[in-house]
């Protein structure tokens, strides 16, 4: 149904720069607060978090907060929202040429596949937030602005952790777009992992098919965990699929391919830990803390192909010398790492 400006549900009509008000009622009544006004605002629920993180939303004059974010909204009312910039006018910074990008493992018409480095974001969460793997694309396609979800998501087709290195596809145009984002959807891009985890895992050496209904317990710092009976019940969980094969067992770790059928937020790492193997680094996950020198989760996305897209990673630096050290050190007859 068309909404009118003003009337029910709608966005009083304000020059741009201003503060919006909403004036509730119609459809909207009894809706979440954060999906209404990723609903209306045309903002992702991340947006809207920073939203009332920053104290620019209130209700009839009551500033609102993060913990207001799941209330159901009254019959009536007015929601005020401080200025914000709409996400198709947002931009991300371009990289300047002083920052050593990420090396380019592969490109074709309107795709590129990029080695990105651990501790580099795959794109901004704010405009003005420098140093992603998006930036430097910006910089080198500045087209990329407005394709896909547009915004600081421009291009991006899927996602790897902030600390996890390798491969990484983006979109420069809106097609391939299209395509790439059909073919992750439909689980029909090859997606394949290393991972150093601790312990010895019993899985057959052919390999185990690992599927787990997951839950996001909490966005910022983010974490998942396995989804209870009433996570799924009220959808807010997700089944996840995933092939590992154990390559190398180590004195108190071991070497793990992982091939995800599905892409959810920390899906292997939040599995391995839920296992009793968590990835060598990743404490948010219960590992042990510098455990072989890690500074990071040793997760590597080693590999990304799809049609005439081929794109594979050298592991780094960083998980060569953690996995050399493993490789050498001596079995702890009293460990309880397996």
């Amino acid at each position: 149904m068309k909404k009118e400006p003003g009337g029910p549900d709608g966005v009083q009509s304000q020059e741009a720069g201003k503060s919006r008000l909403l004036r509730l009622g119609g459809a909207g009544v009894g809706s979440r607060l954060d999906l209404y006004l990723a609903t209306e605002l045309a903002l992702s629920r991340a947006q809207v978090r920073r939203l009332l993180e920053s104290g620019a939303v209130s209700l009839d004059g009551r500033a609102l907060s993060l913990g207001d974010k799941g209330m159901s909204l009254p019959s009536a009312g007015i929601l005020e929202v401080g200025a914000f910039r709409a996400v198709a006018d947002q931009r991300a910074v371009l990289a300047s040429p002083e920052e050593s990008p990420p090396a380019i493992l592969a490109k074709g018409p309107g795709w590129v596949a990029l080695d990105k480095p651990a501790g580099m974001p795959v794109h901004p969460l704010d405009e003005g937030e420098p140093g992603t793997a998006l930036s430097h694309v910006a910089a080198l396609s500045p087209g990329i602005h407005g394709v896909g979800e547009g915004g600081l998501r421009s291009g991006i087709v899927h996602r790897l952790d902030v600390d996890t290195s390798g491969a990484l596809l983006i979109a420069t145009e809106e097609a391939p777009w299209q395509r790439l984002r059909t073919a992750f959807h439909e689980h029909r891009v090859e997606k394949v992992y290393l991972a150093l985890v601790q312990g010895r895992p019993d899985w057959d050496l052919s390999g185990e098919e690992m599927d787990l209904w997951l839950s996001v317990s909490r966005h910022r710092p983010a974490r998942v965990r396995v989804a209870t009976d009433a996570d799924r019940a009220r959808g807010r969980a997700r089944e996840t699929h995933q092939h590992v094969v154990v390559l190398e067992r180590l004195a108190e770790t071991s070497l793990v391919e992982v091939r995800p059928l599905t892409g959810f937020l920390h899906q292997i790492r939040a599995t391995l830990a839920h296992l009793g193997h968590p990835v060598v680094g990743d404490t948010r996950y219960g590992a042990i803390p510098r455990l072989l020198g890690a500074e990071r989760q040793m997760l590597h996305a080693q590999k990304v192909c799809f049609e005439e897209i081929q794109a594979e990673s050298p592991l780094p630096r960083d998980f060569e010398d953690v996995l050399k050290l493993a490789r050498v050190q001596p079995a702890n007859a009293e460990s309880t790492l397996d």
